[in-house]
């Protein structure tokens, strides 16, 4: 458990697995700020189950969301970038401003926010910086190619600012998880043509454990990255994945 002076921001966490490590980090003692550009009643009602902050907005803005959590919580110190925007699309039909949409949300987003909490960790000599990343910006997936270049992106980011960091006593690691049970399966779904509960059955023929990942799953392995036992890693890529070693059947 860590002490409620602890201040999480987890971004794109009105579902899945942003809102499972926000409700999970809530239950460890810290007080939370959650920020999501869309779904903002989930969000608000959210903040409101585990008595935390509601911070809607694009994470583009990231000088304004990172001014109001420190203002109403405190600074940060454990951020959480889960924010993320996917579409499937045959690399040959990529629209370059599609392309670009990907990139700007999933790295470039990130970069702005995470700019701004650092100086705050760096002064107190002590933060967290969890960034959730995929198992497909690790082996690619066909129609995913701008996705998964964003969340390799993400990769080479969490390990390059792990080691920058680390000498402030600033932690940084990304997780990738494989097959997570989140509403991104329906889209997963409609894209190979096949009903919701194929596309379950699919993925789980990939998993040698034989089970989708639960967004709790994830969250806690946030949380464990978050506390104390995260403070002997630096720079690495975690993938709770249930044994995955490819990326489709």
């Amino acid at each position: 458990m860590v002490s409620k002076q602890q201040v999480a921001l987890v971004t794109g966490a009105a579902r899945g697995i942003g809102a499972a490590t926000a409700r999970r980090l809530a239950r460890e003692g810290y007080a939370v700020a959650v920020n999501d550009v869309a779904f903002e009643e989930q969000l608000q009602e959210l903040a409101q189950e585990i008595g935390g902050l509601s911070v809607p907005g694009d994470i583009s803005t990231a000088d304004g969301i990172a001014a109001t959590v420190a203002a109403e919580l405190g600074p940060v110190t454990a951020l959480v970038a889960n924010a993320a925007f996917m579409e499937m699309q045959p690399f040959l039909e990529q629209e370059p401003g599609r392309w670009w949409r990907h990139i700007d949300v999933n790295l470039s987003g990130h970069f702005r926010l995470i700019q701004r909490v650092i100086p705050a960790m760096r002064d107190a000599s002590f933060g967290r910086i969890v960034i959730i990343t995929s198992g497909w910006g690790v082996t690619g997936y066909p129609g995913a190619s701008a996705y998964a270049a964003s969340k390799a992106g993400l990769i080479a980011l969490a390990k390059g600012l792990g080691r920058e960091l680390a000498p402030f006593g600033i932690c940084t690691n990304a997780i990738a998880p494989a097959y997570v049970d989140t509403e991104q399966l329906a889209v997963d779904a409609a894209d190979a043509g096949i009903p919701l509960a194929a596309m379950r059955e699919r993925y789980r023929a990939l998993i040698p454990i034989g089970e989708l990942a639960s967004p709790a799953d994830i969250a806690a392995t946030v949380a464990f990255l978050c506390g104390e036992g995260g403070g002997a890693f630096v720079g690495q890529v975690l993938q709770p994945s249930g044994g995955v070693a490819r990326s489709r059947a």
